[in-house]
């Protein structure tokens, strides 16, 4: 029987959107079988998190951190861009004039 193995590269990429905690994460992979794209690779280890491959793929919806049986094991984290809060003027009190 000849067995063939394959292998990746990991790509560095500017932002790590998924952290898991170590301590909380039991290893079941849920998370894995959650992601839409494919960004996370379980370890053959059980009990490990999983690997995040490809962190500039991942689309922020957030299926993986839904399905997580452990609150907390782990985060999303969106890019700044996204987390920032946009002030709507009309709802202000009073604005200054000069």
């Amino acid at each position: 029987m000849n067995v063939t193995e394959y292998g990746a590269v990991f790509t560095p990429a500017s932002t790590m959107p998924l952290r898991f905690d170590a301590d909380k994460c039991i290893g079941c992979n849920r998370c894995v079988d959650a992601c839409q794209i494919d960004v996370l690779l379980p370890v053959p280890e059980g009990g490990k998190t999983p690997i995040v491959f490809w962190p500039g793929e991942c689309w922020y919806c957030g299926a993986c951190v839904m399905e997580c049986p452990v609150k907390g094991a782990v985060t999303l984290r969106h890019p700044l861009m996204n987390q920032a809060a946009f002030i709507d003027r009309s709802l202000l009190k009073e604005e200054k004039t000069l």
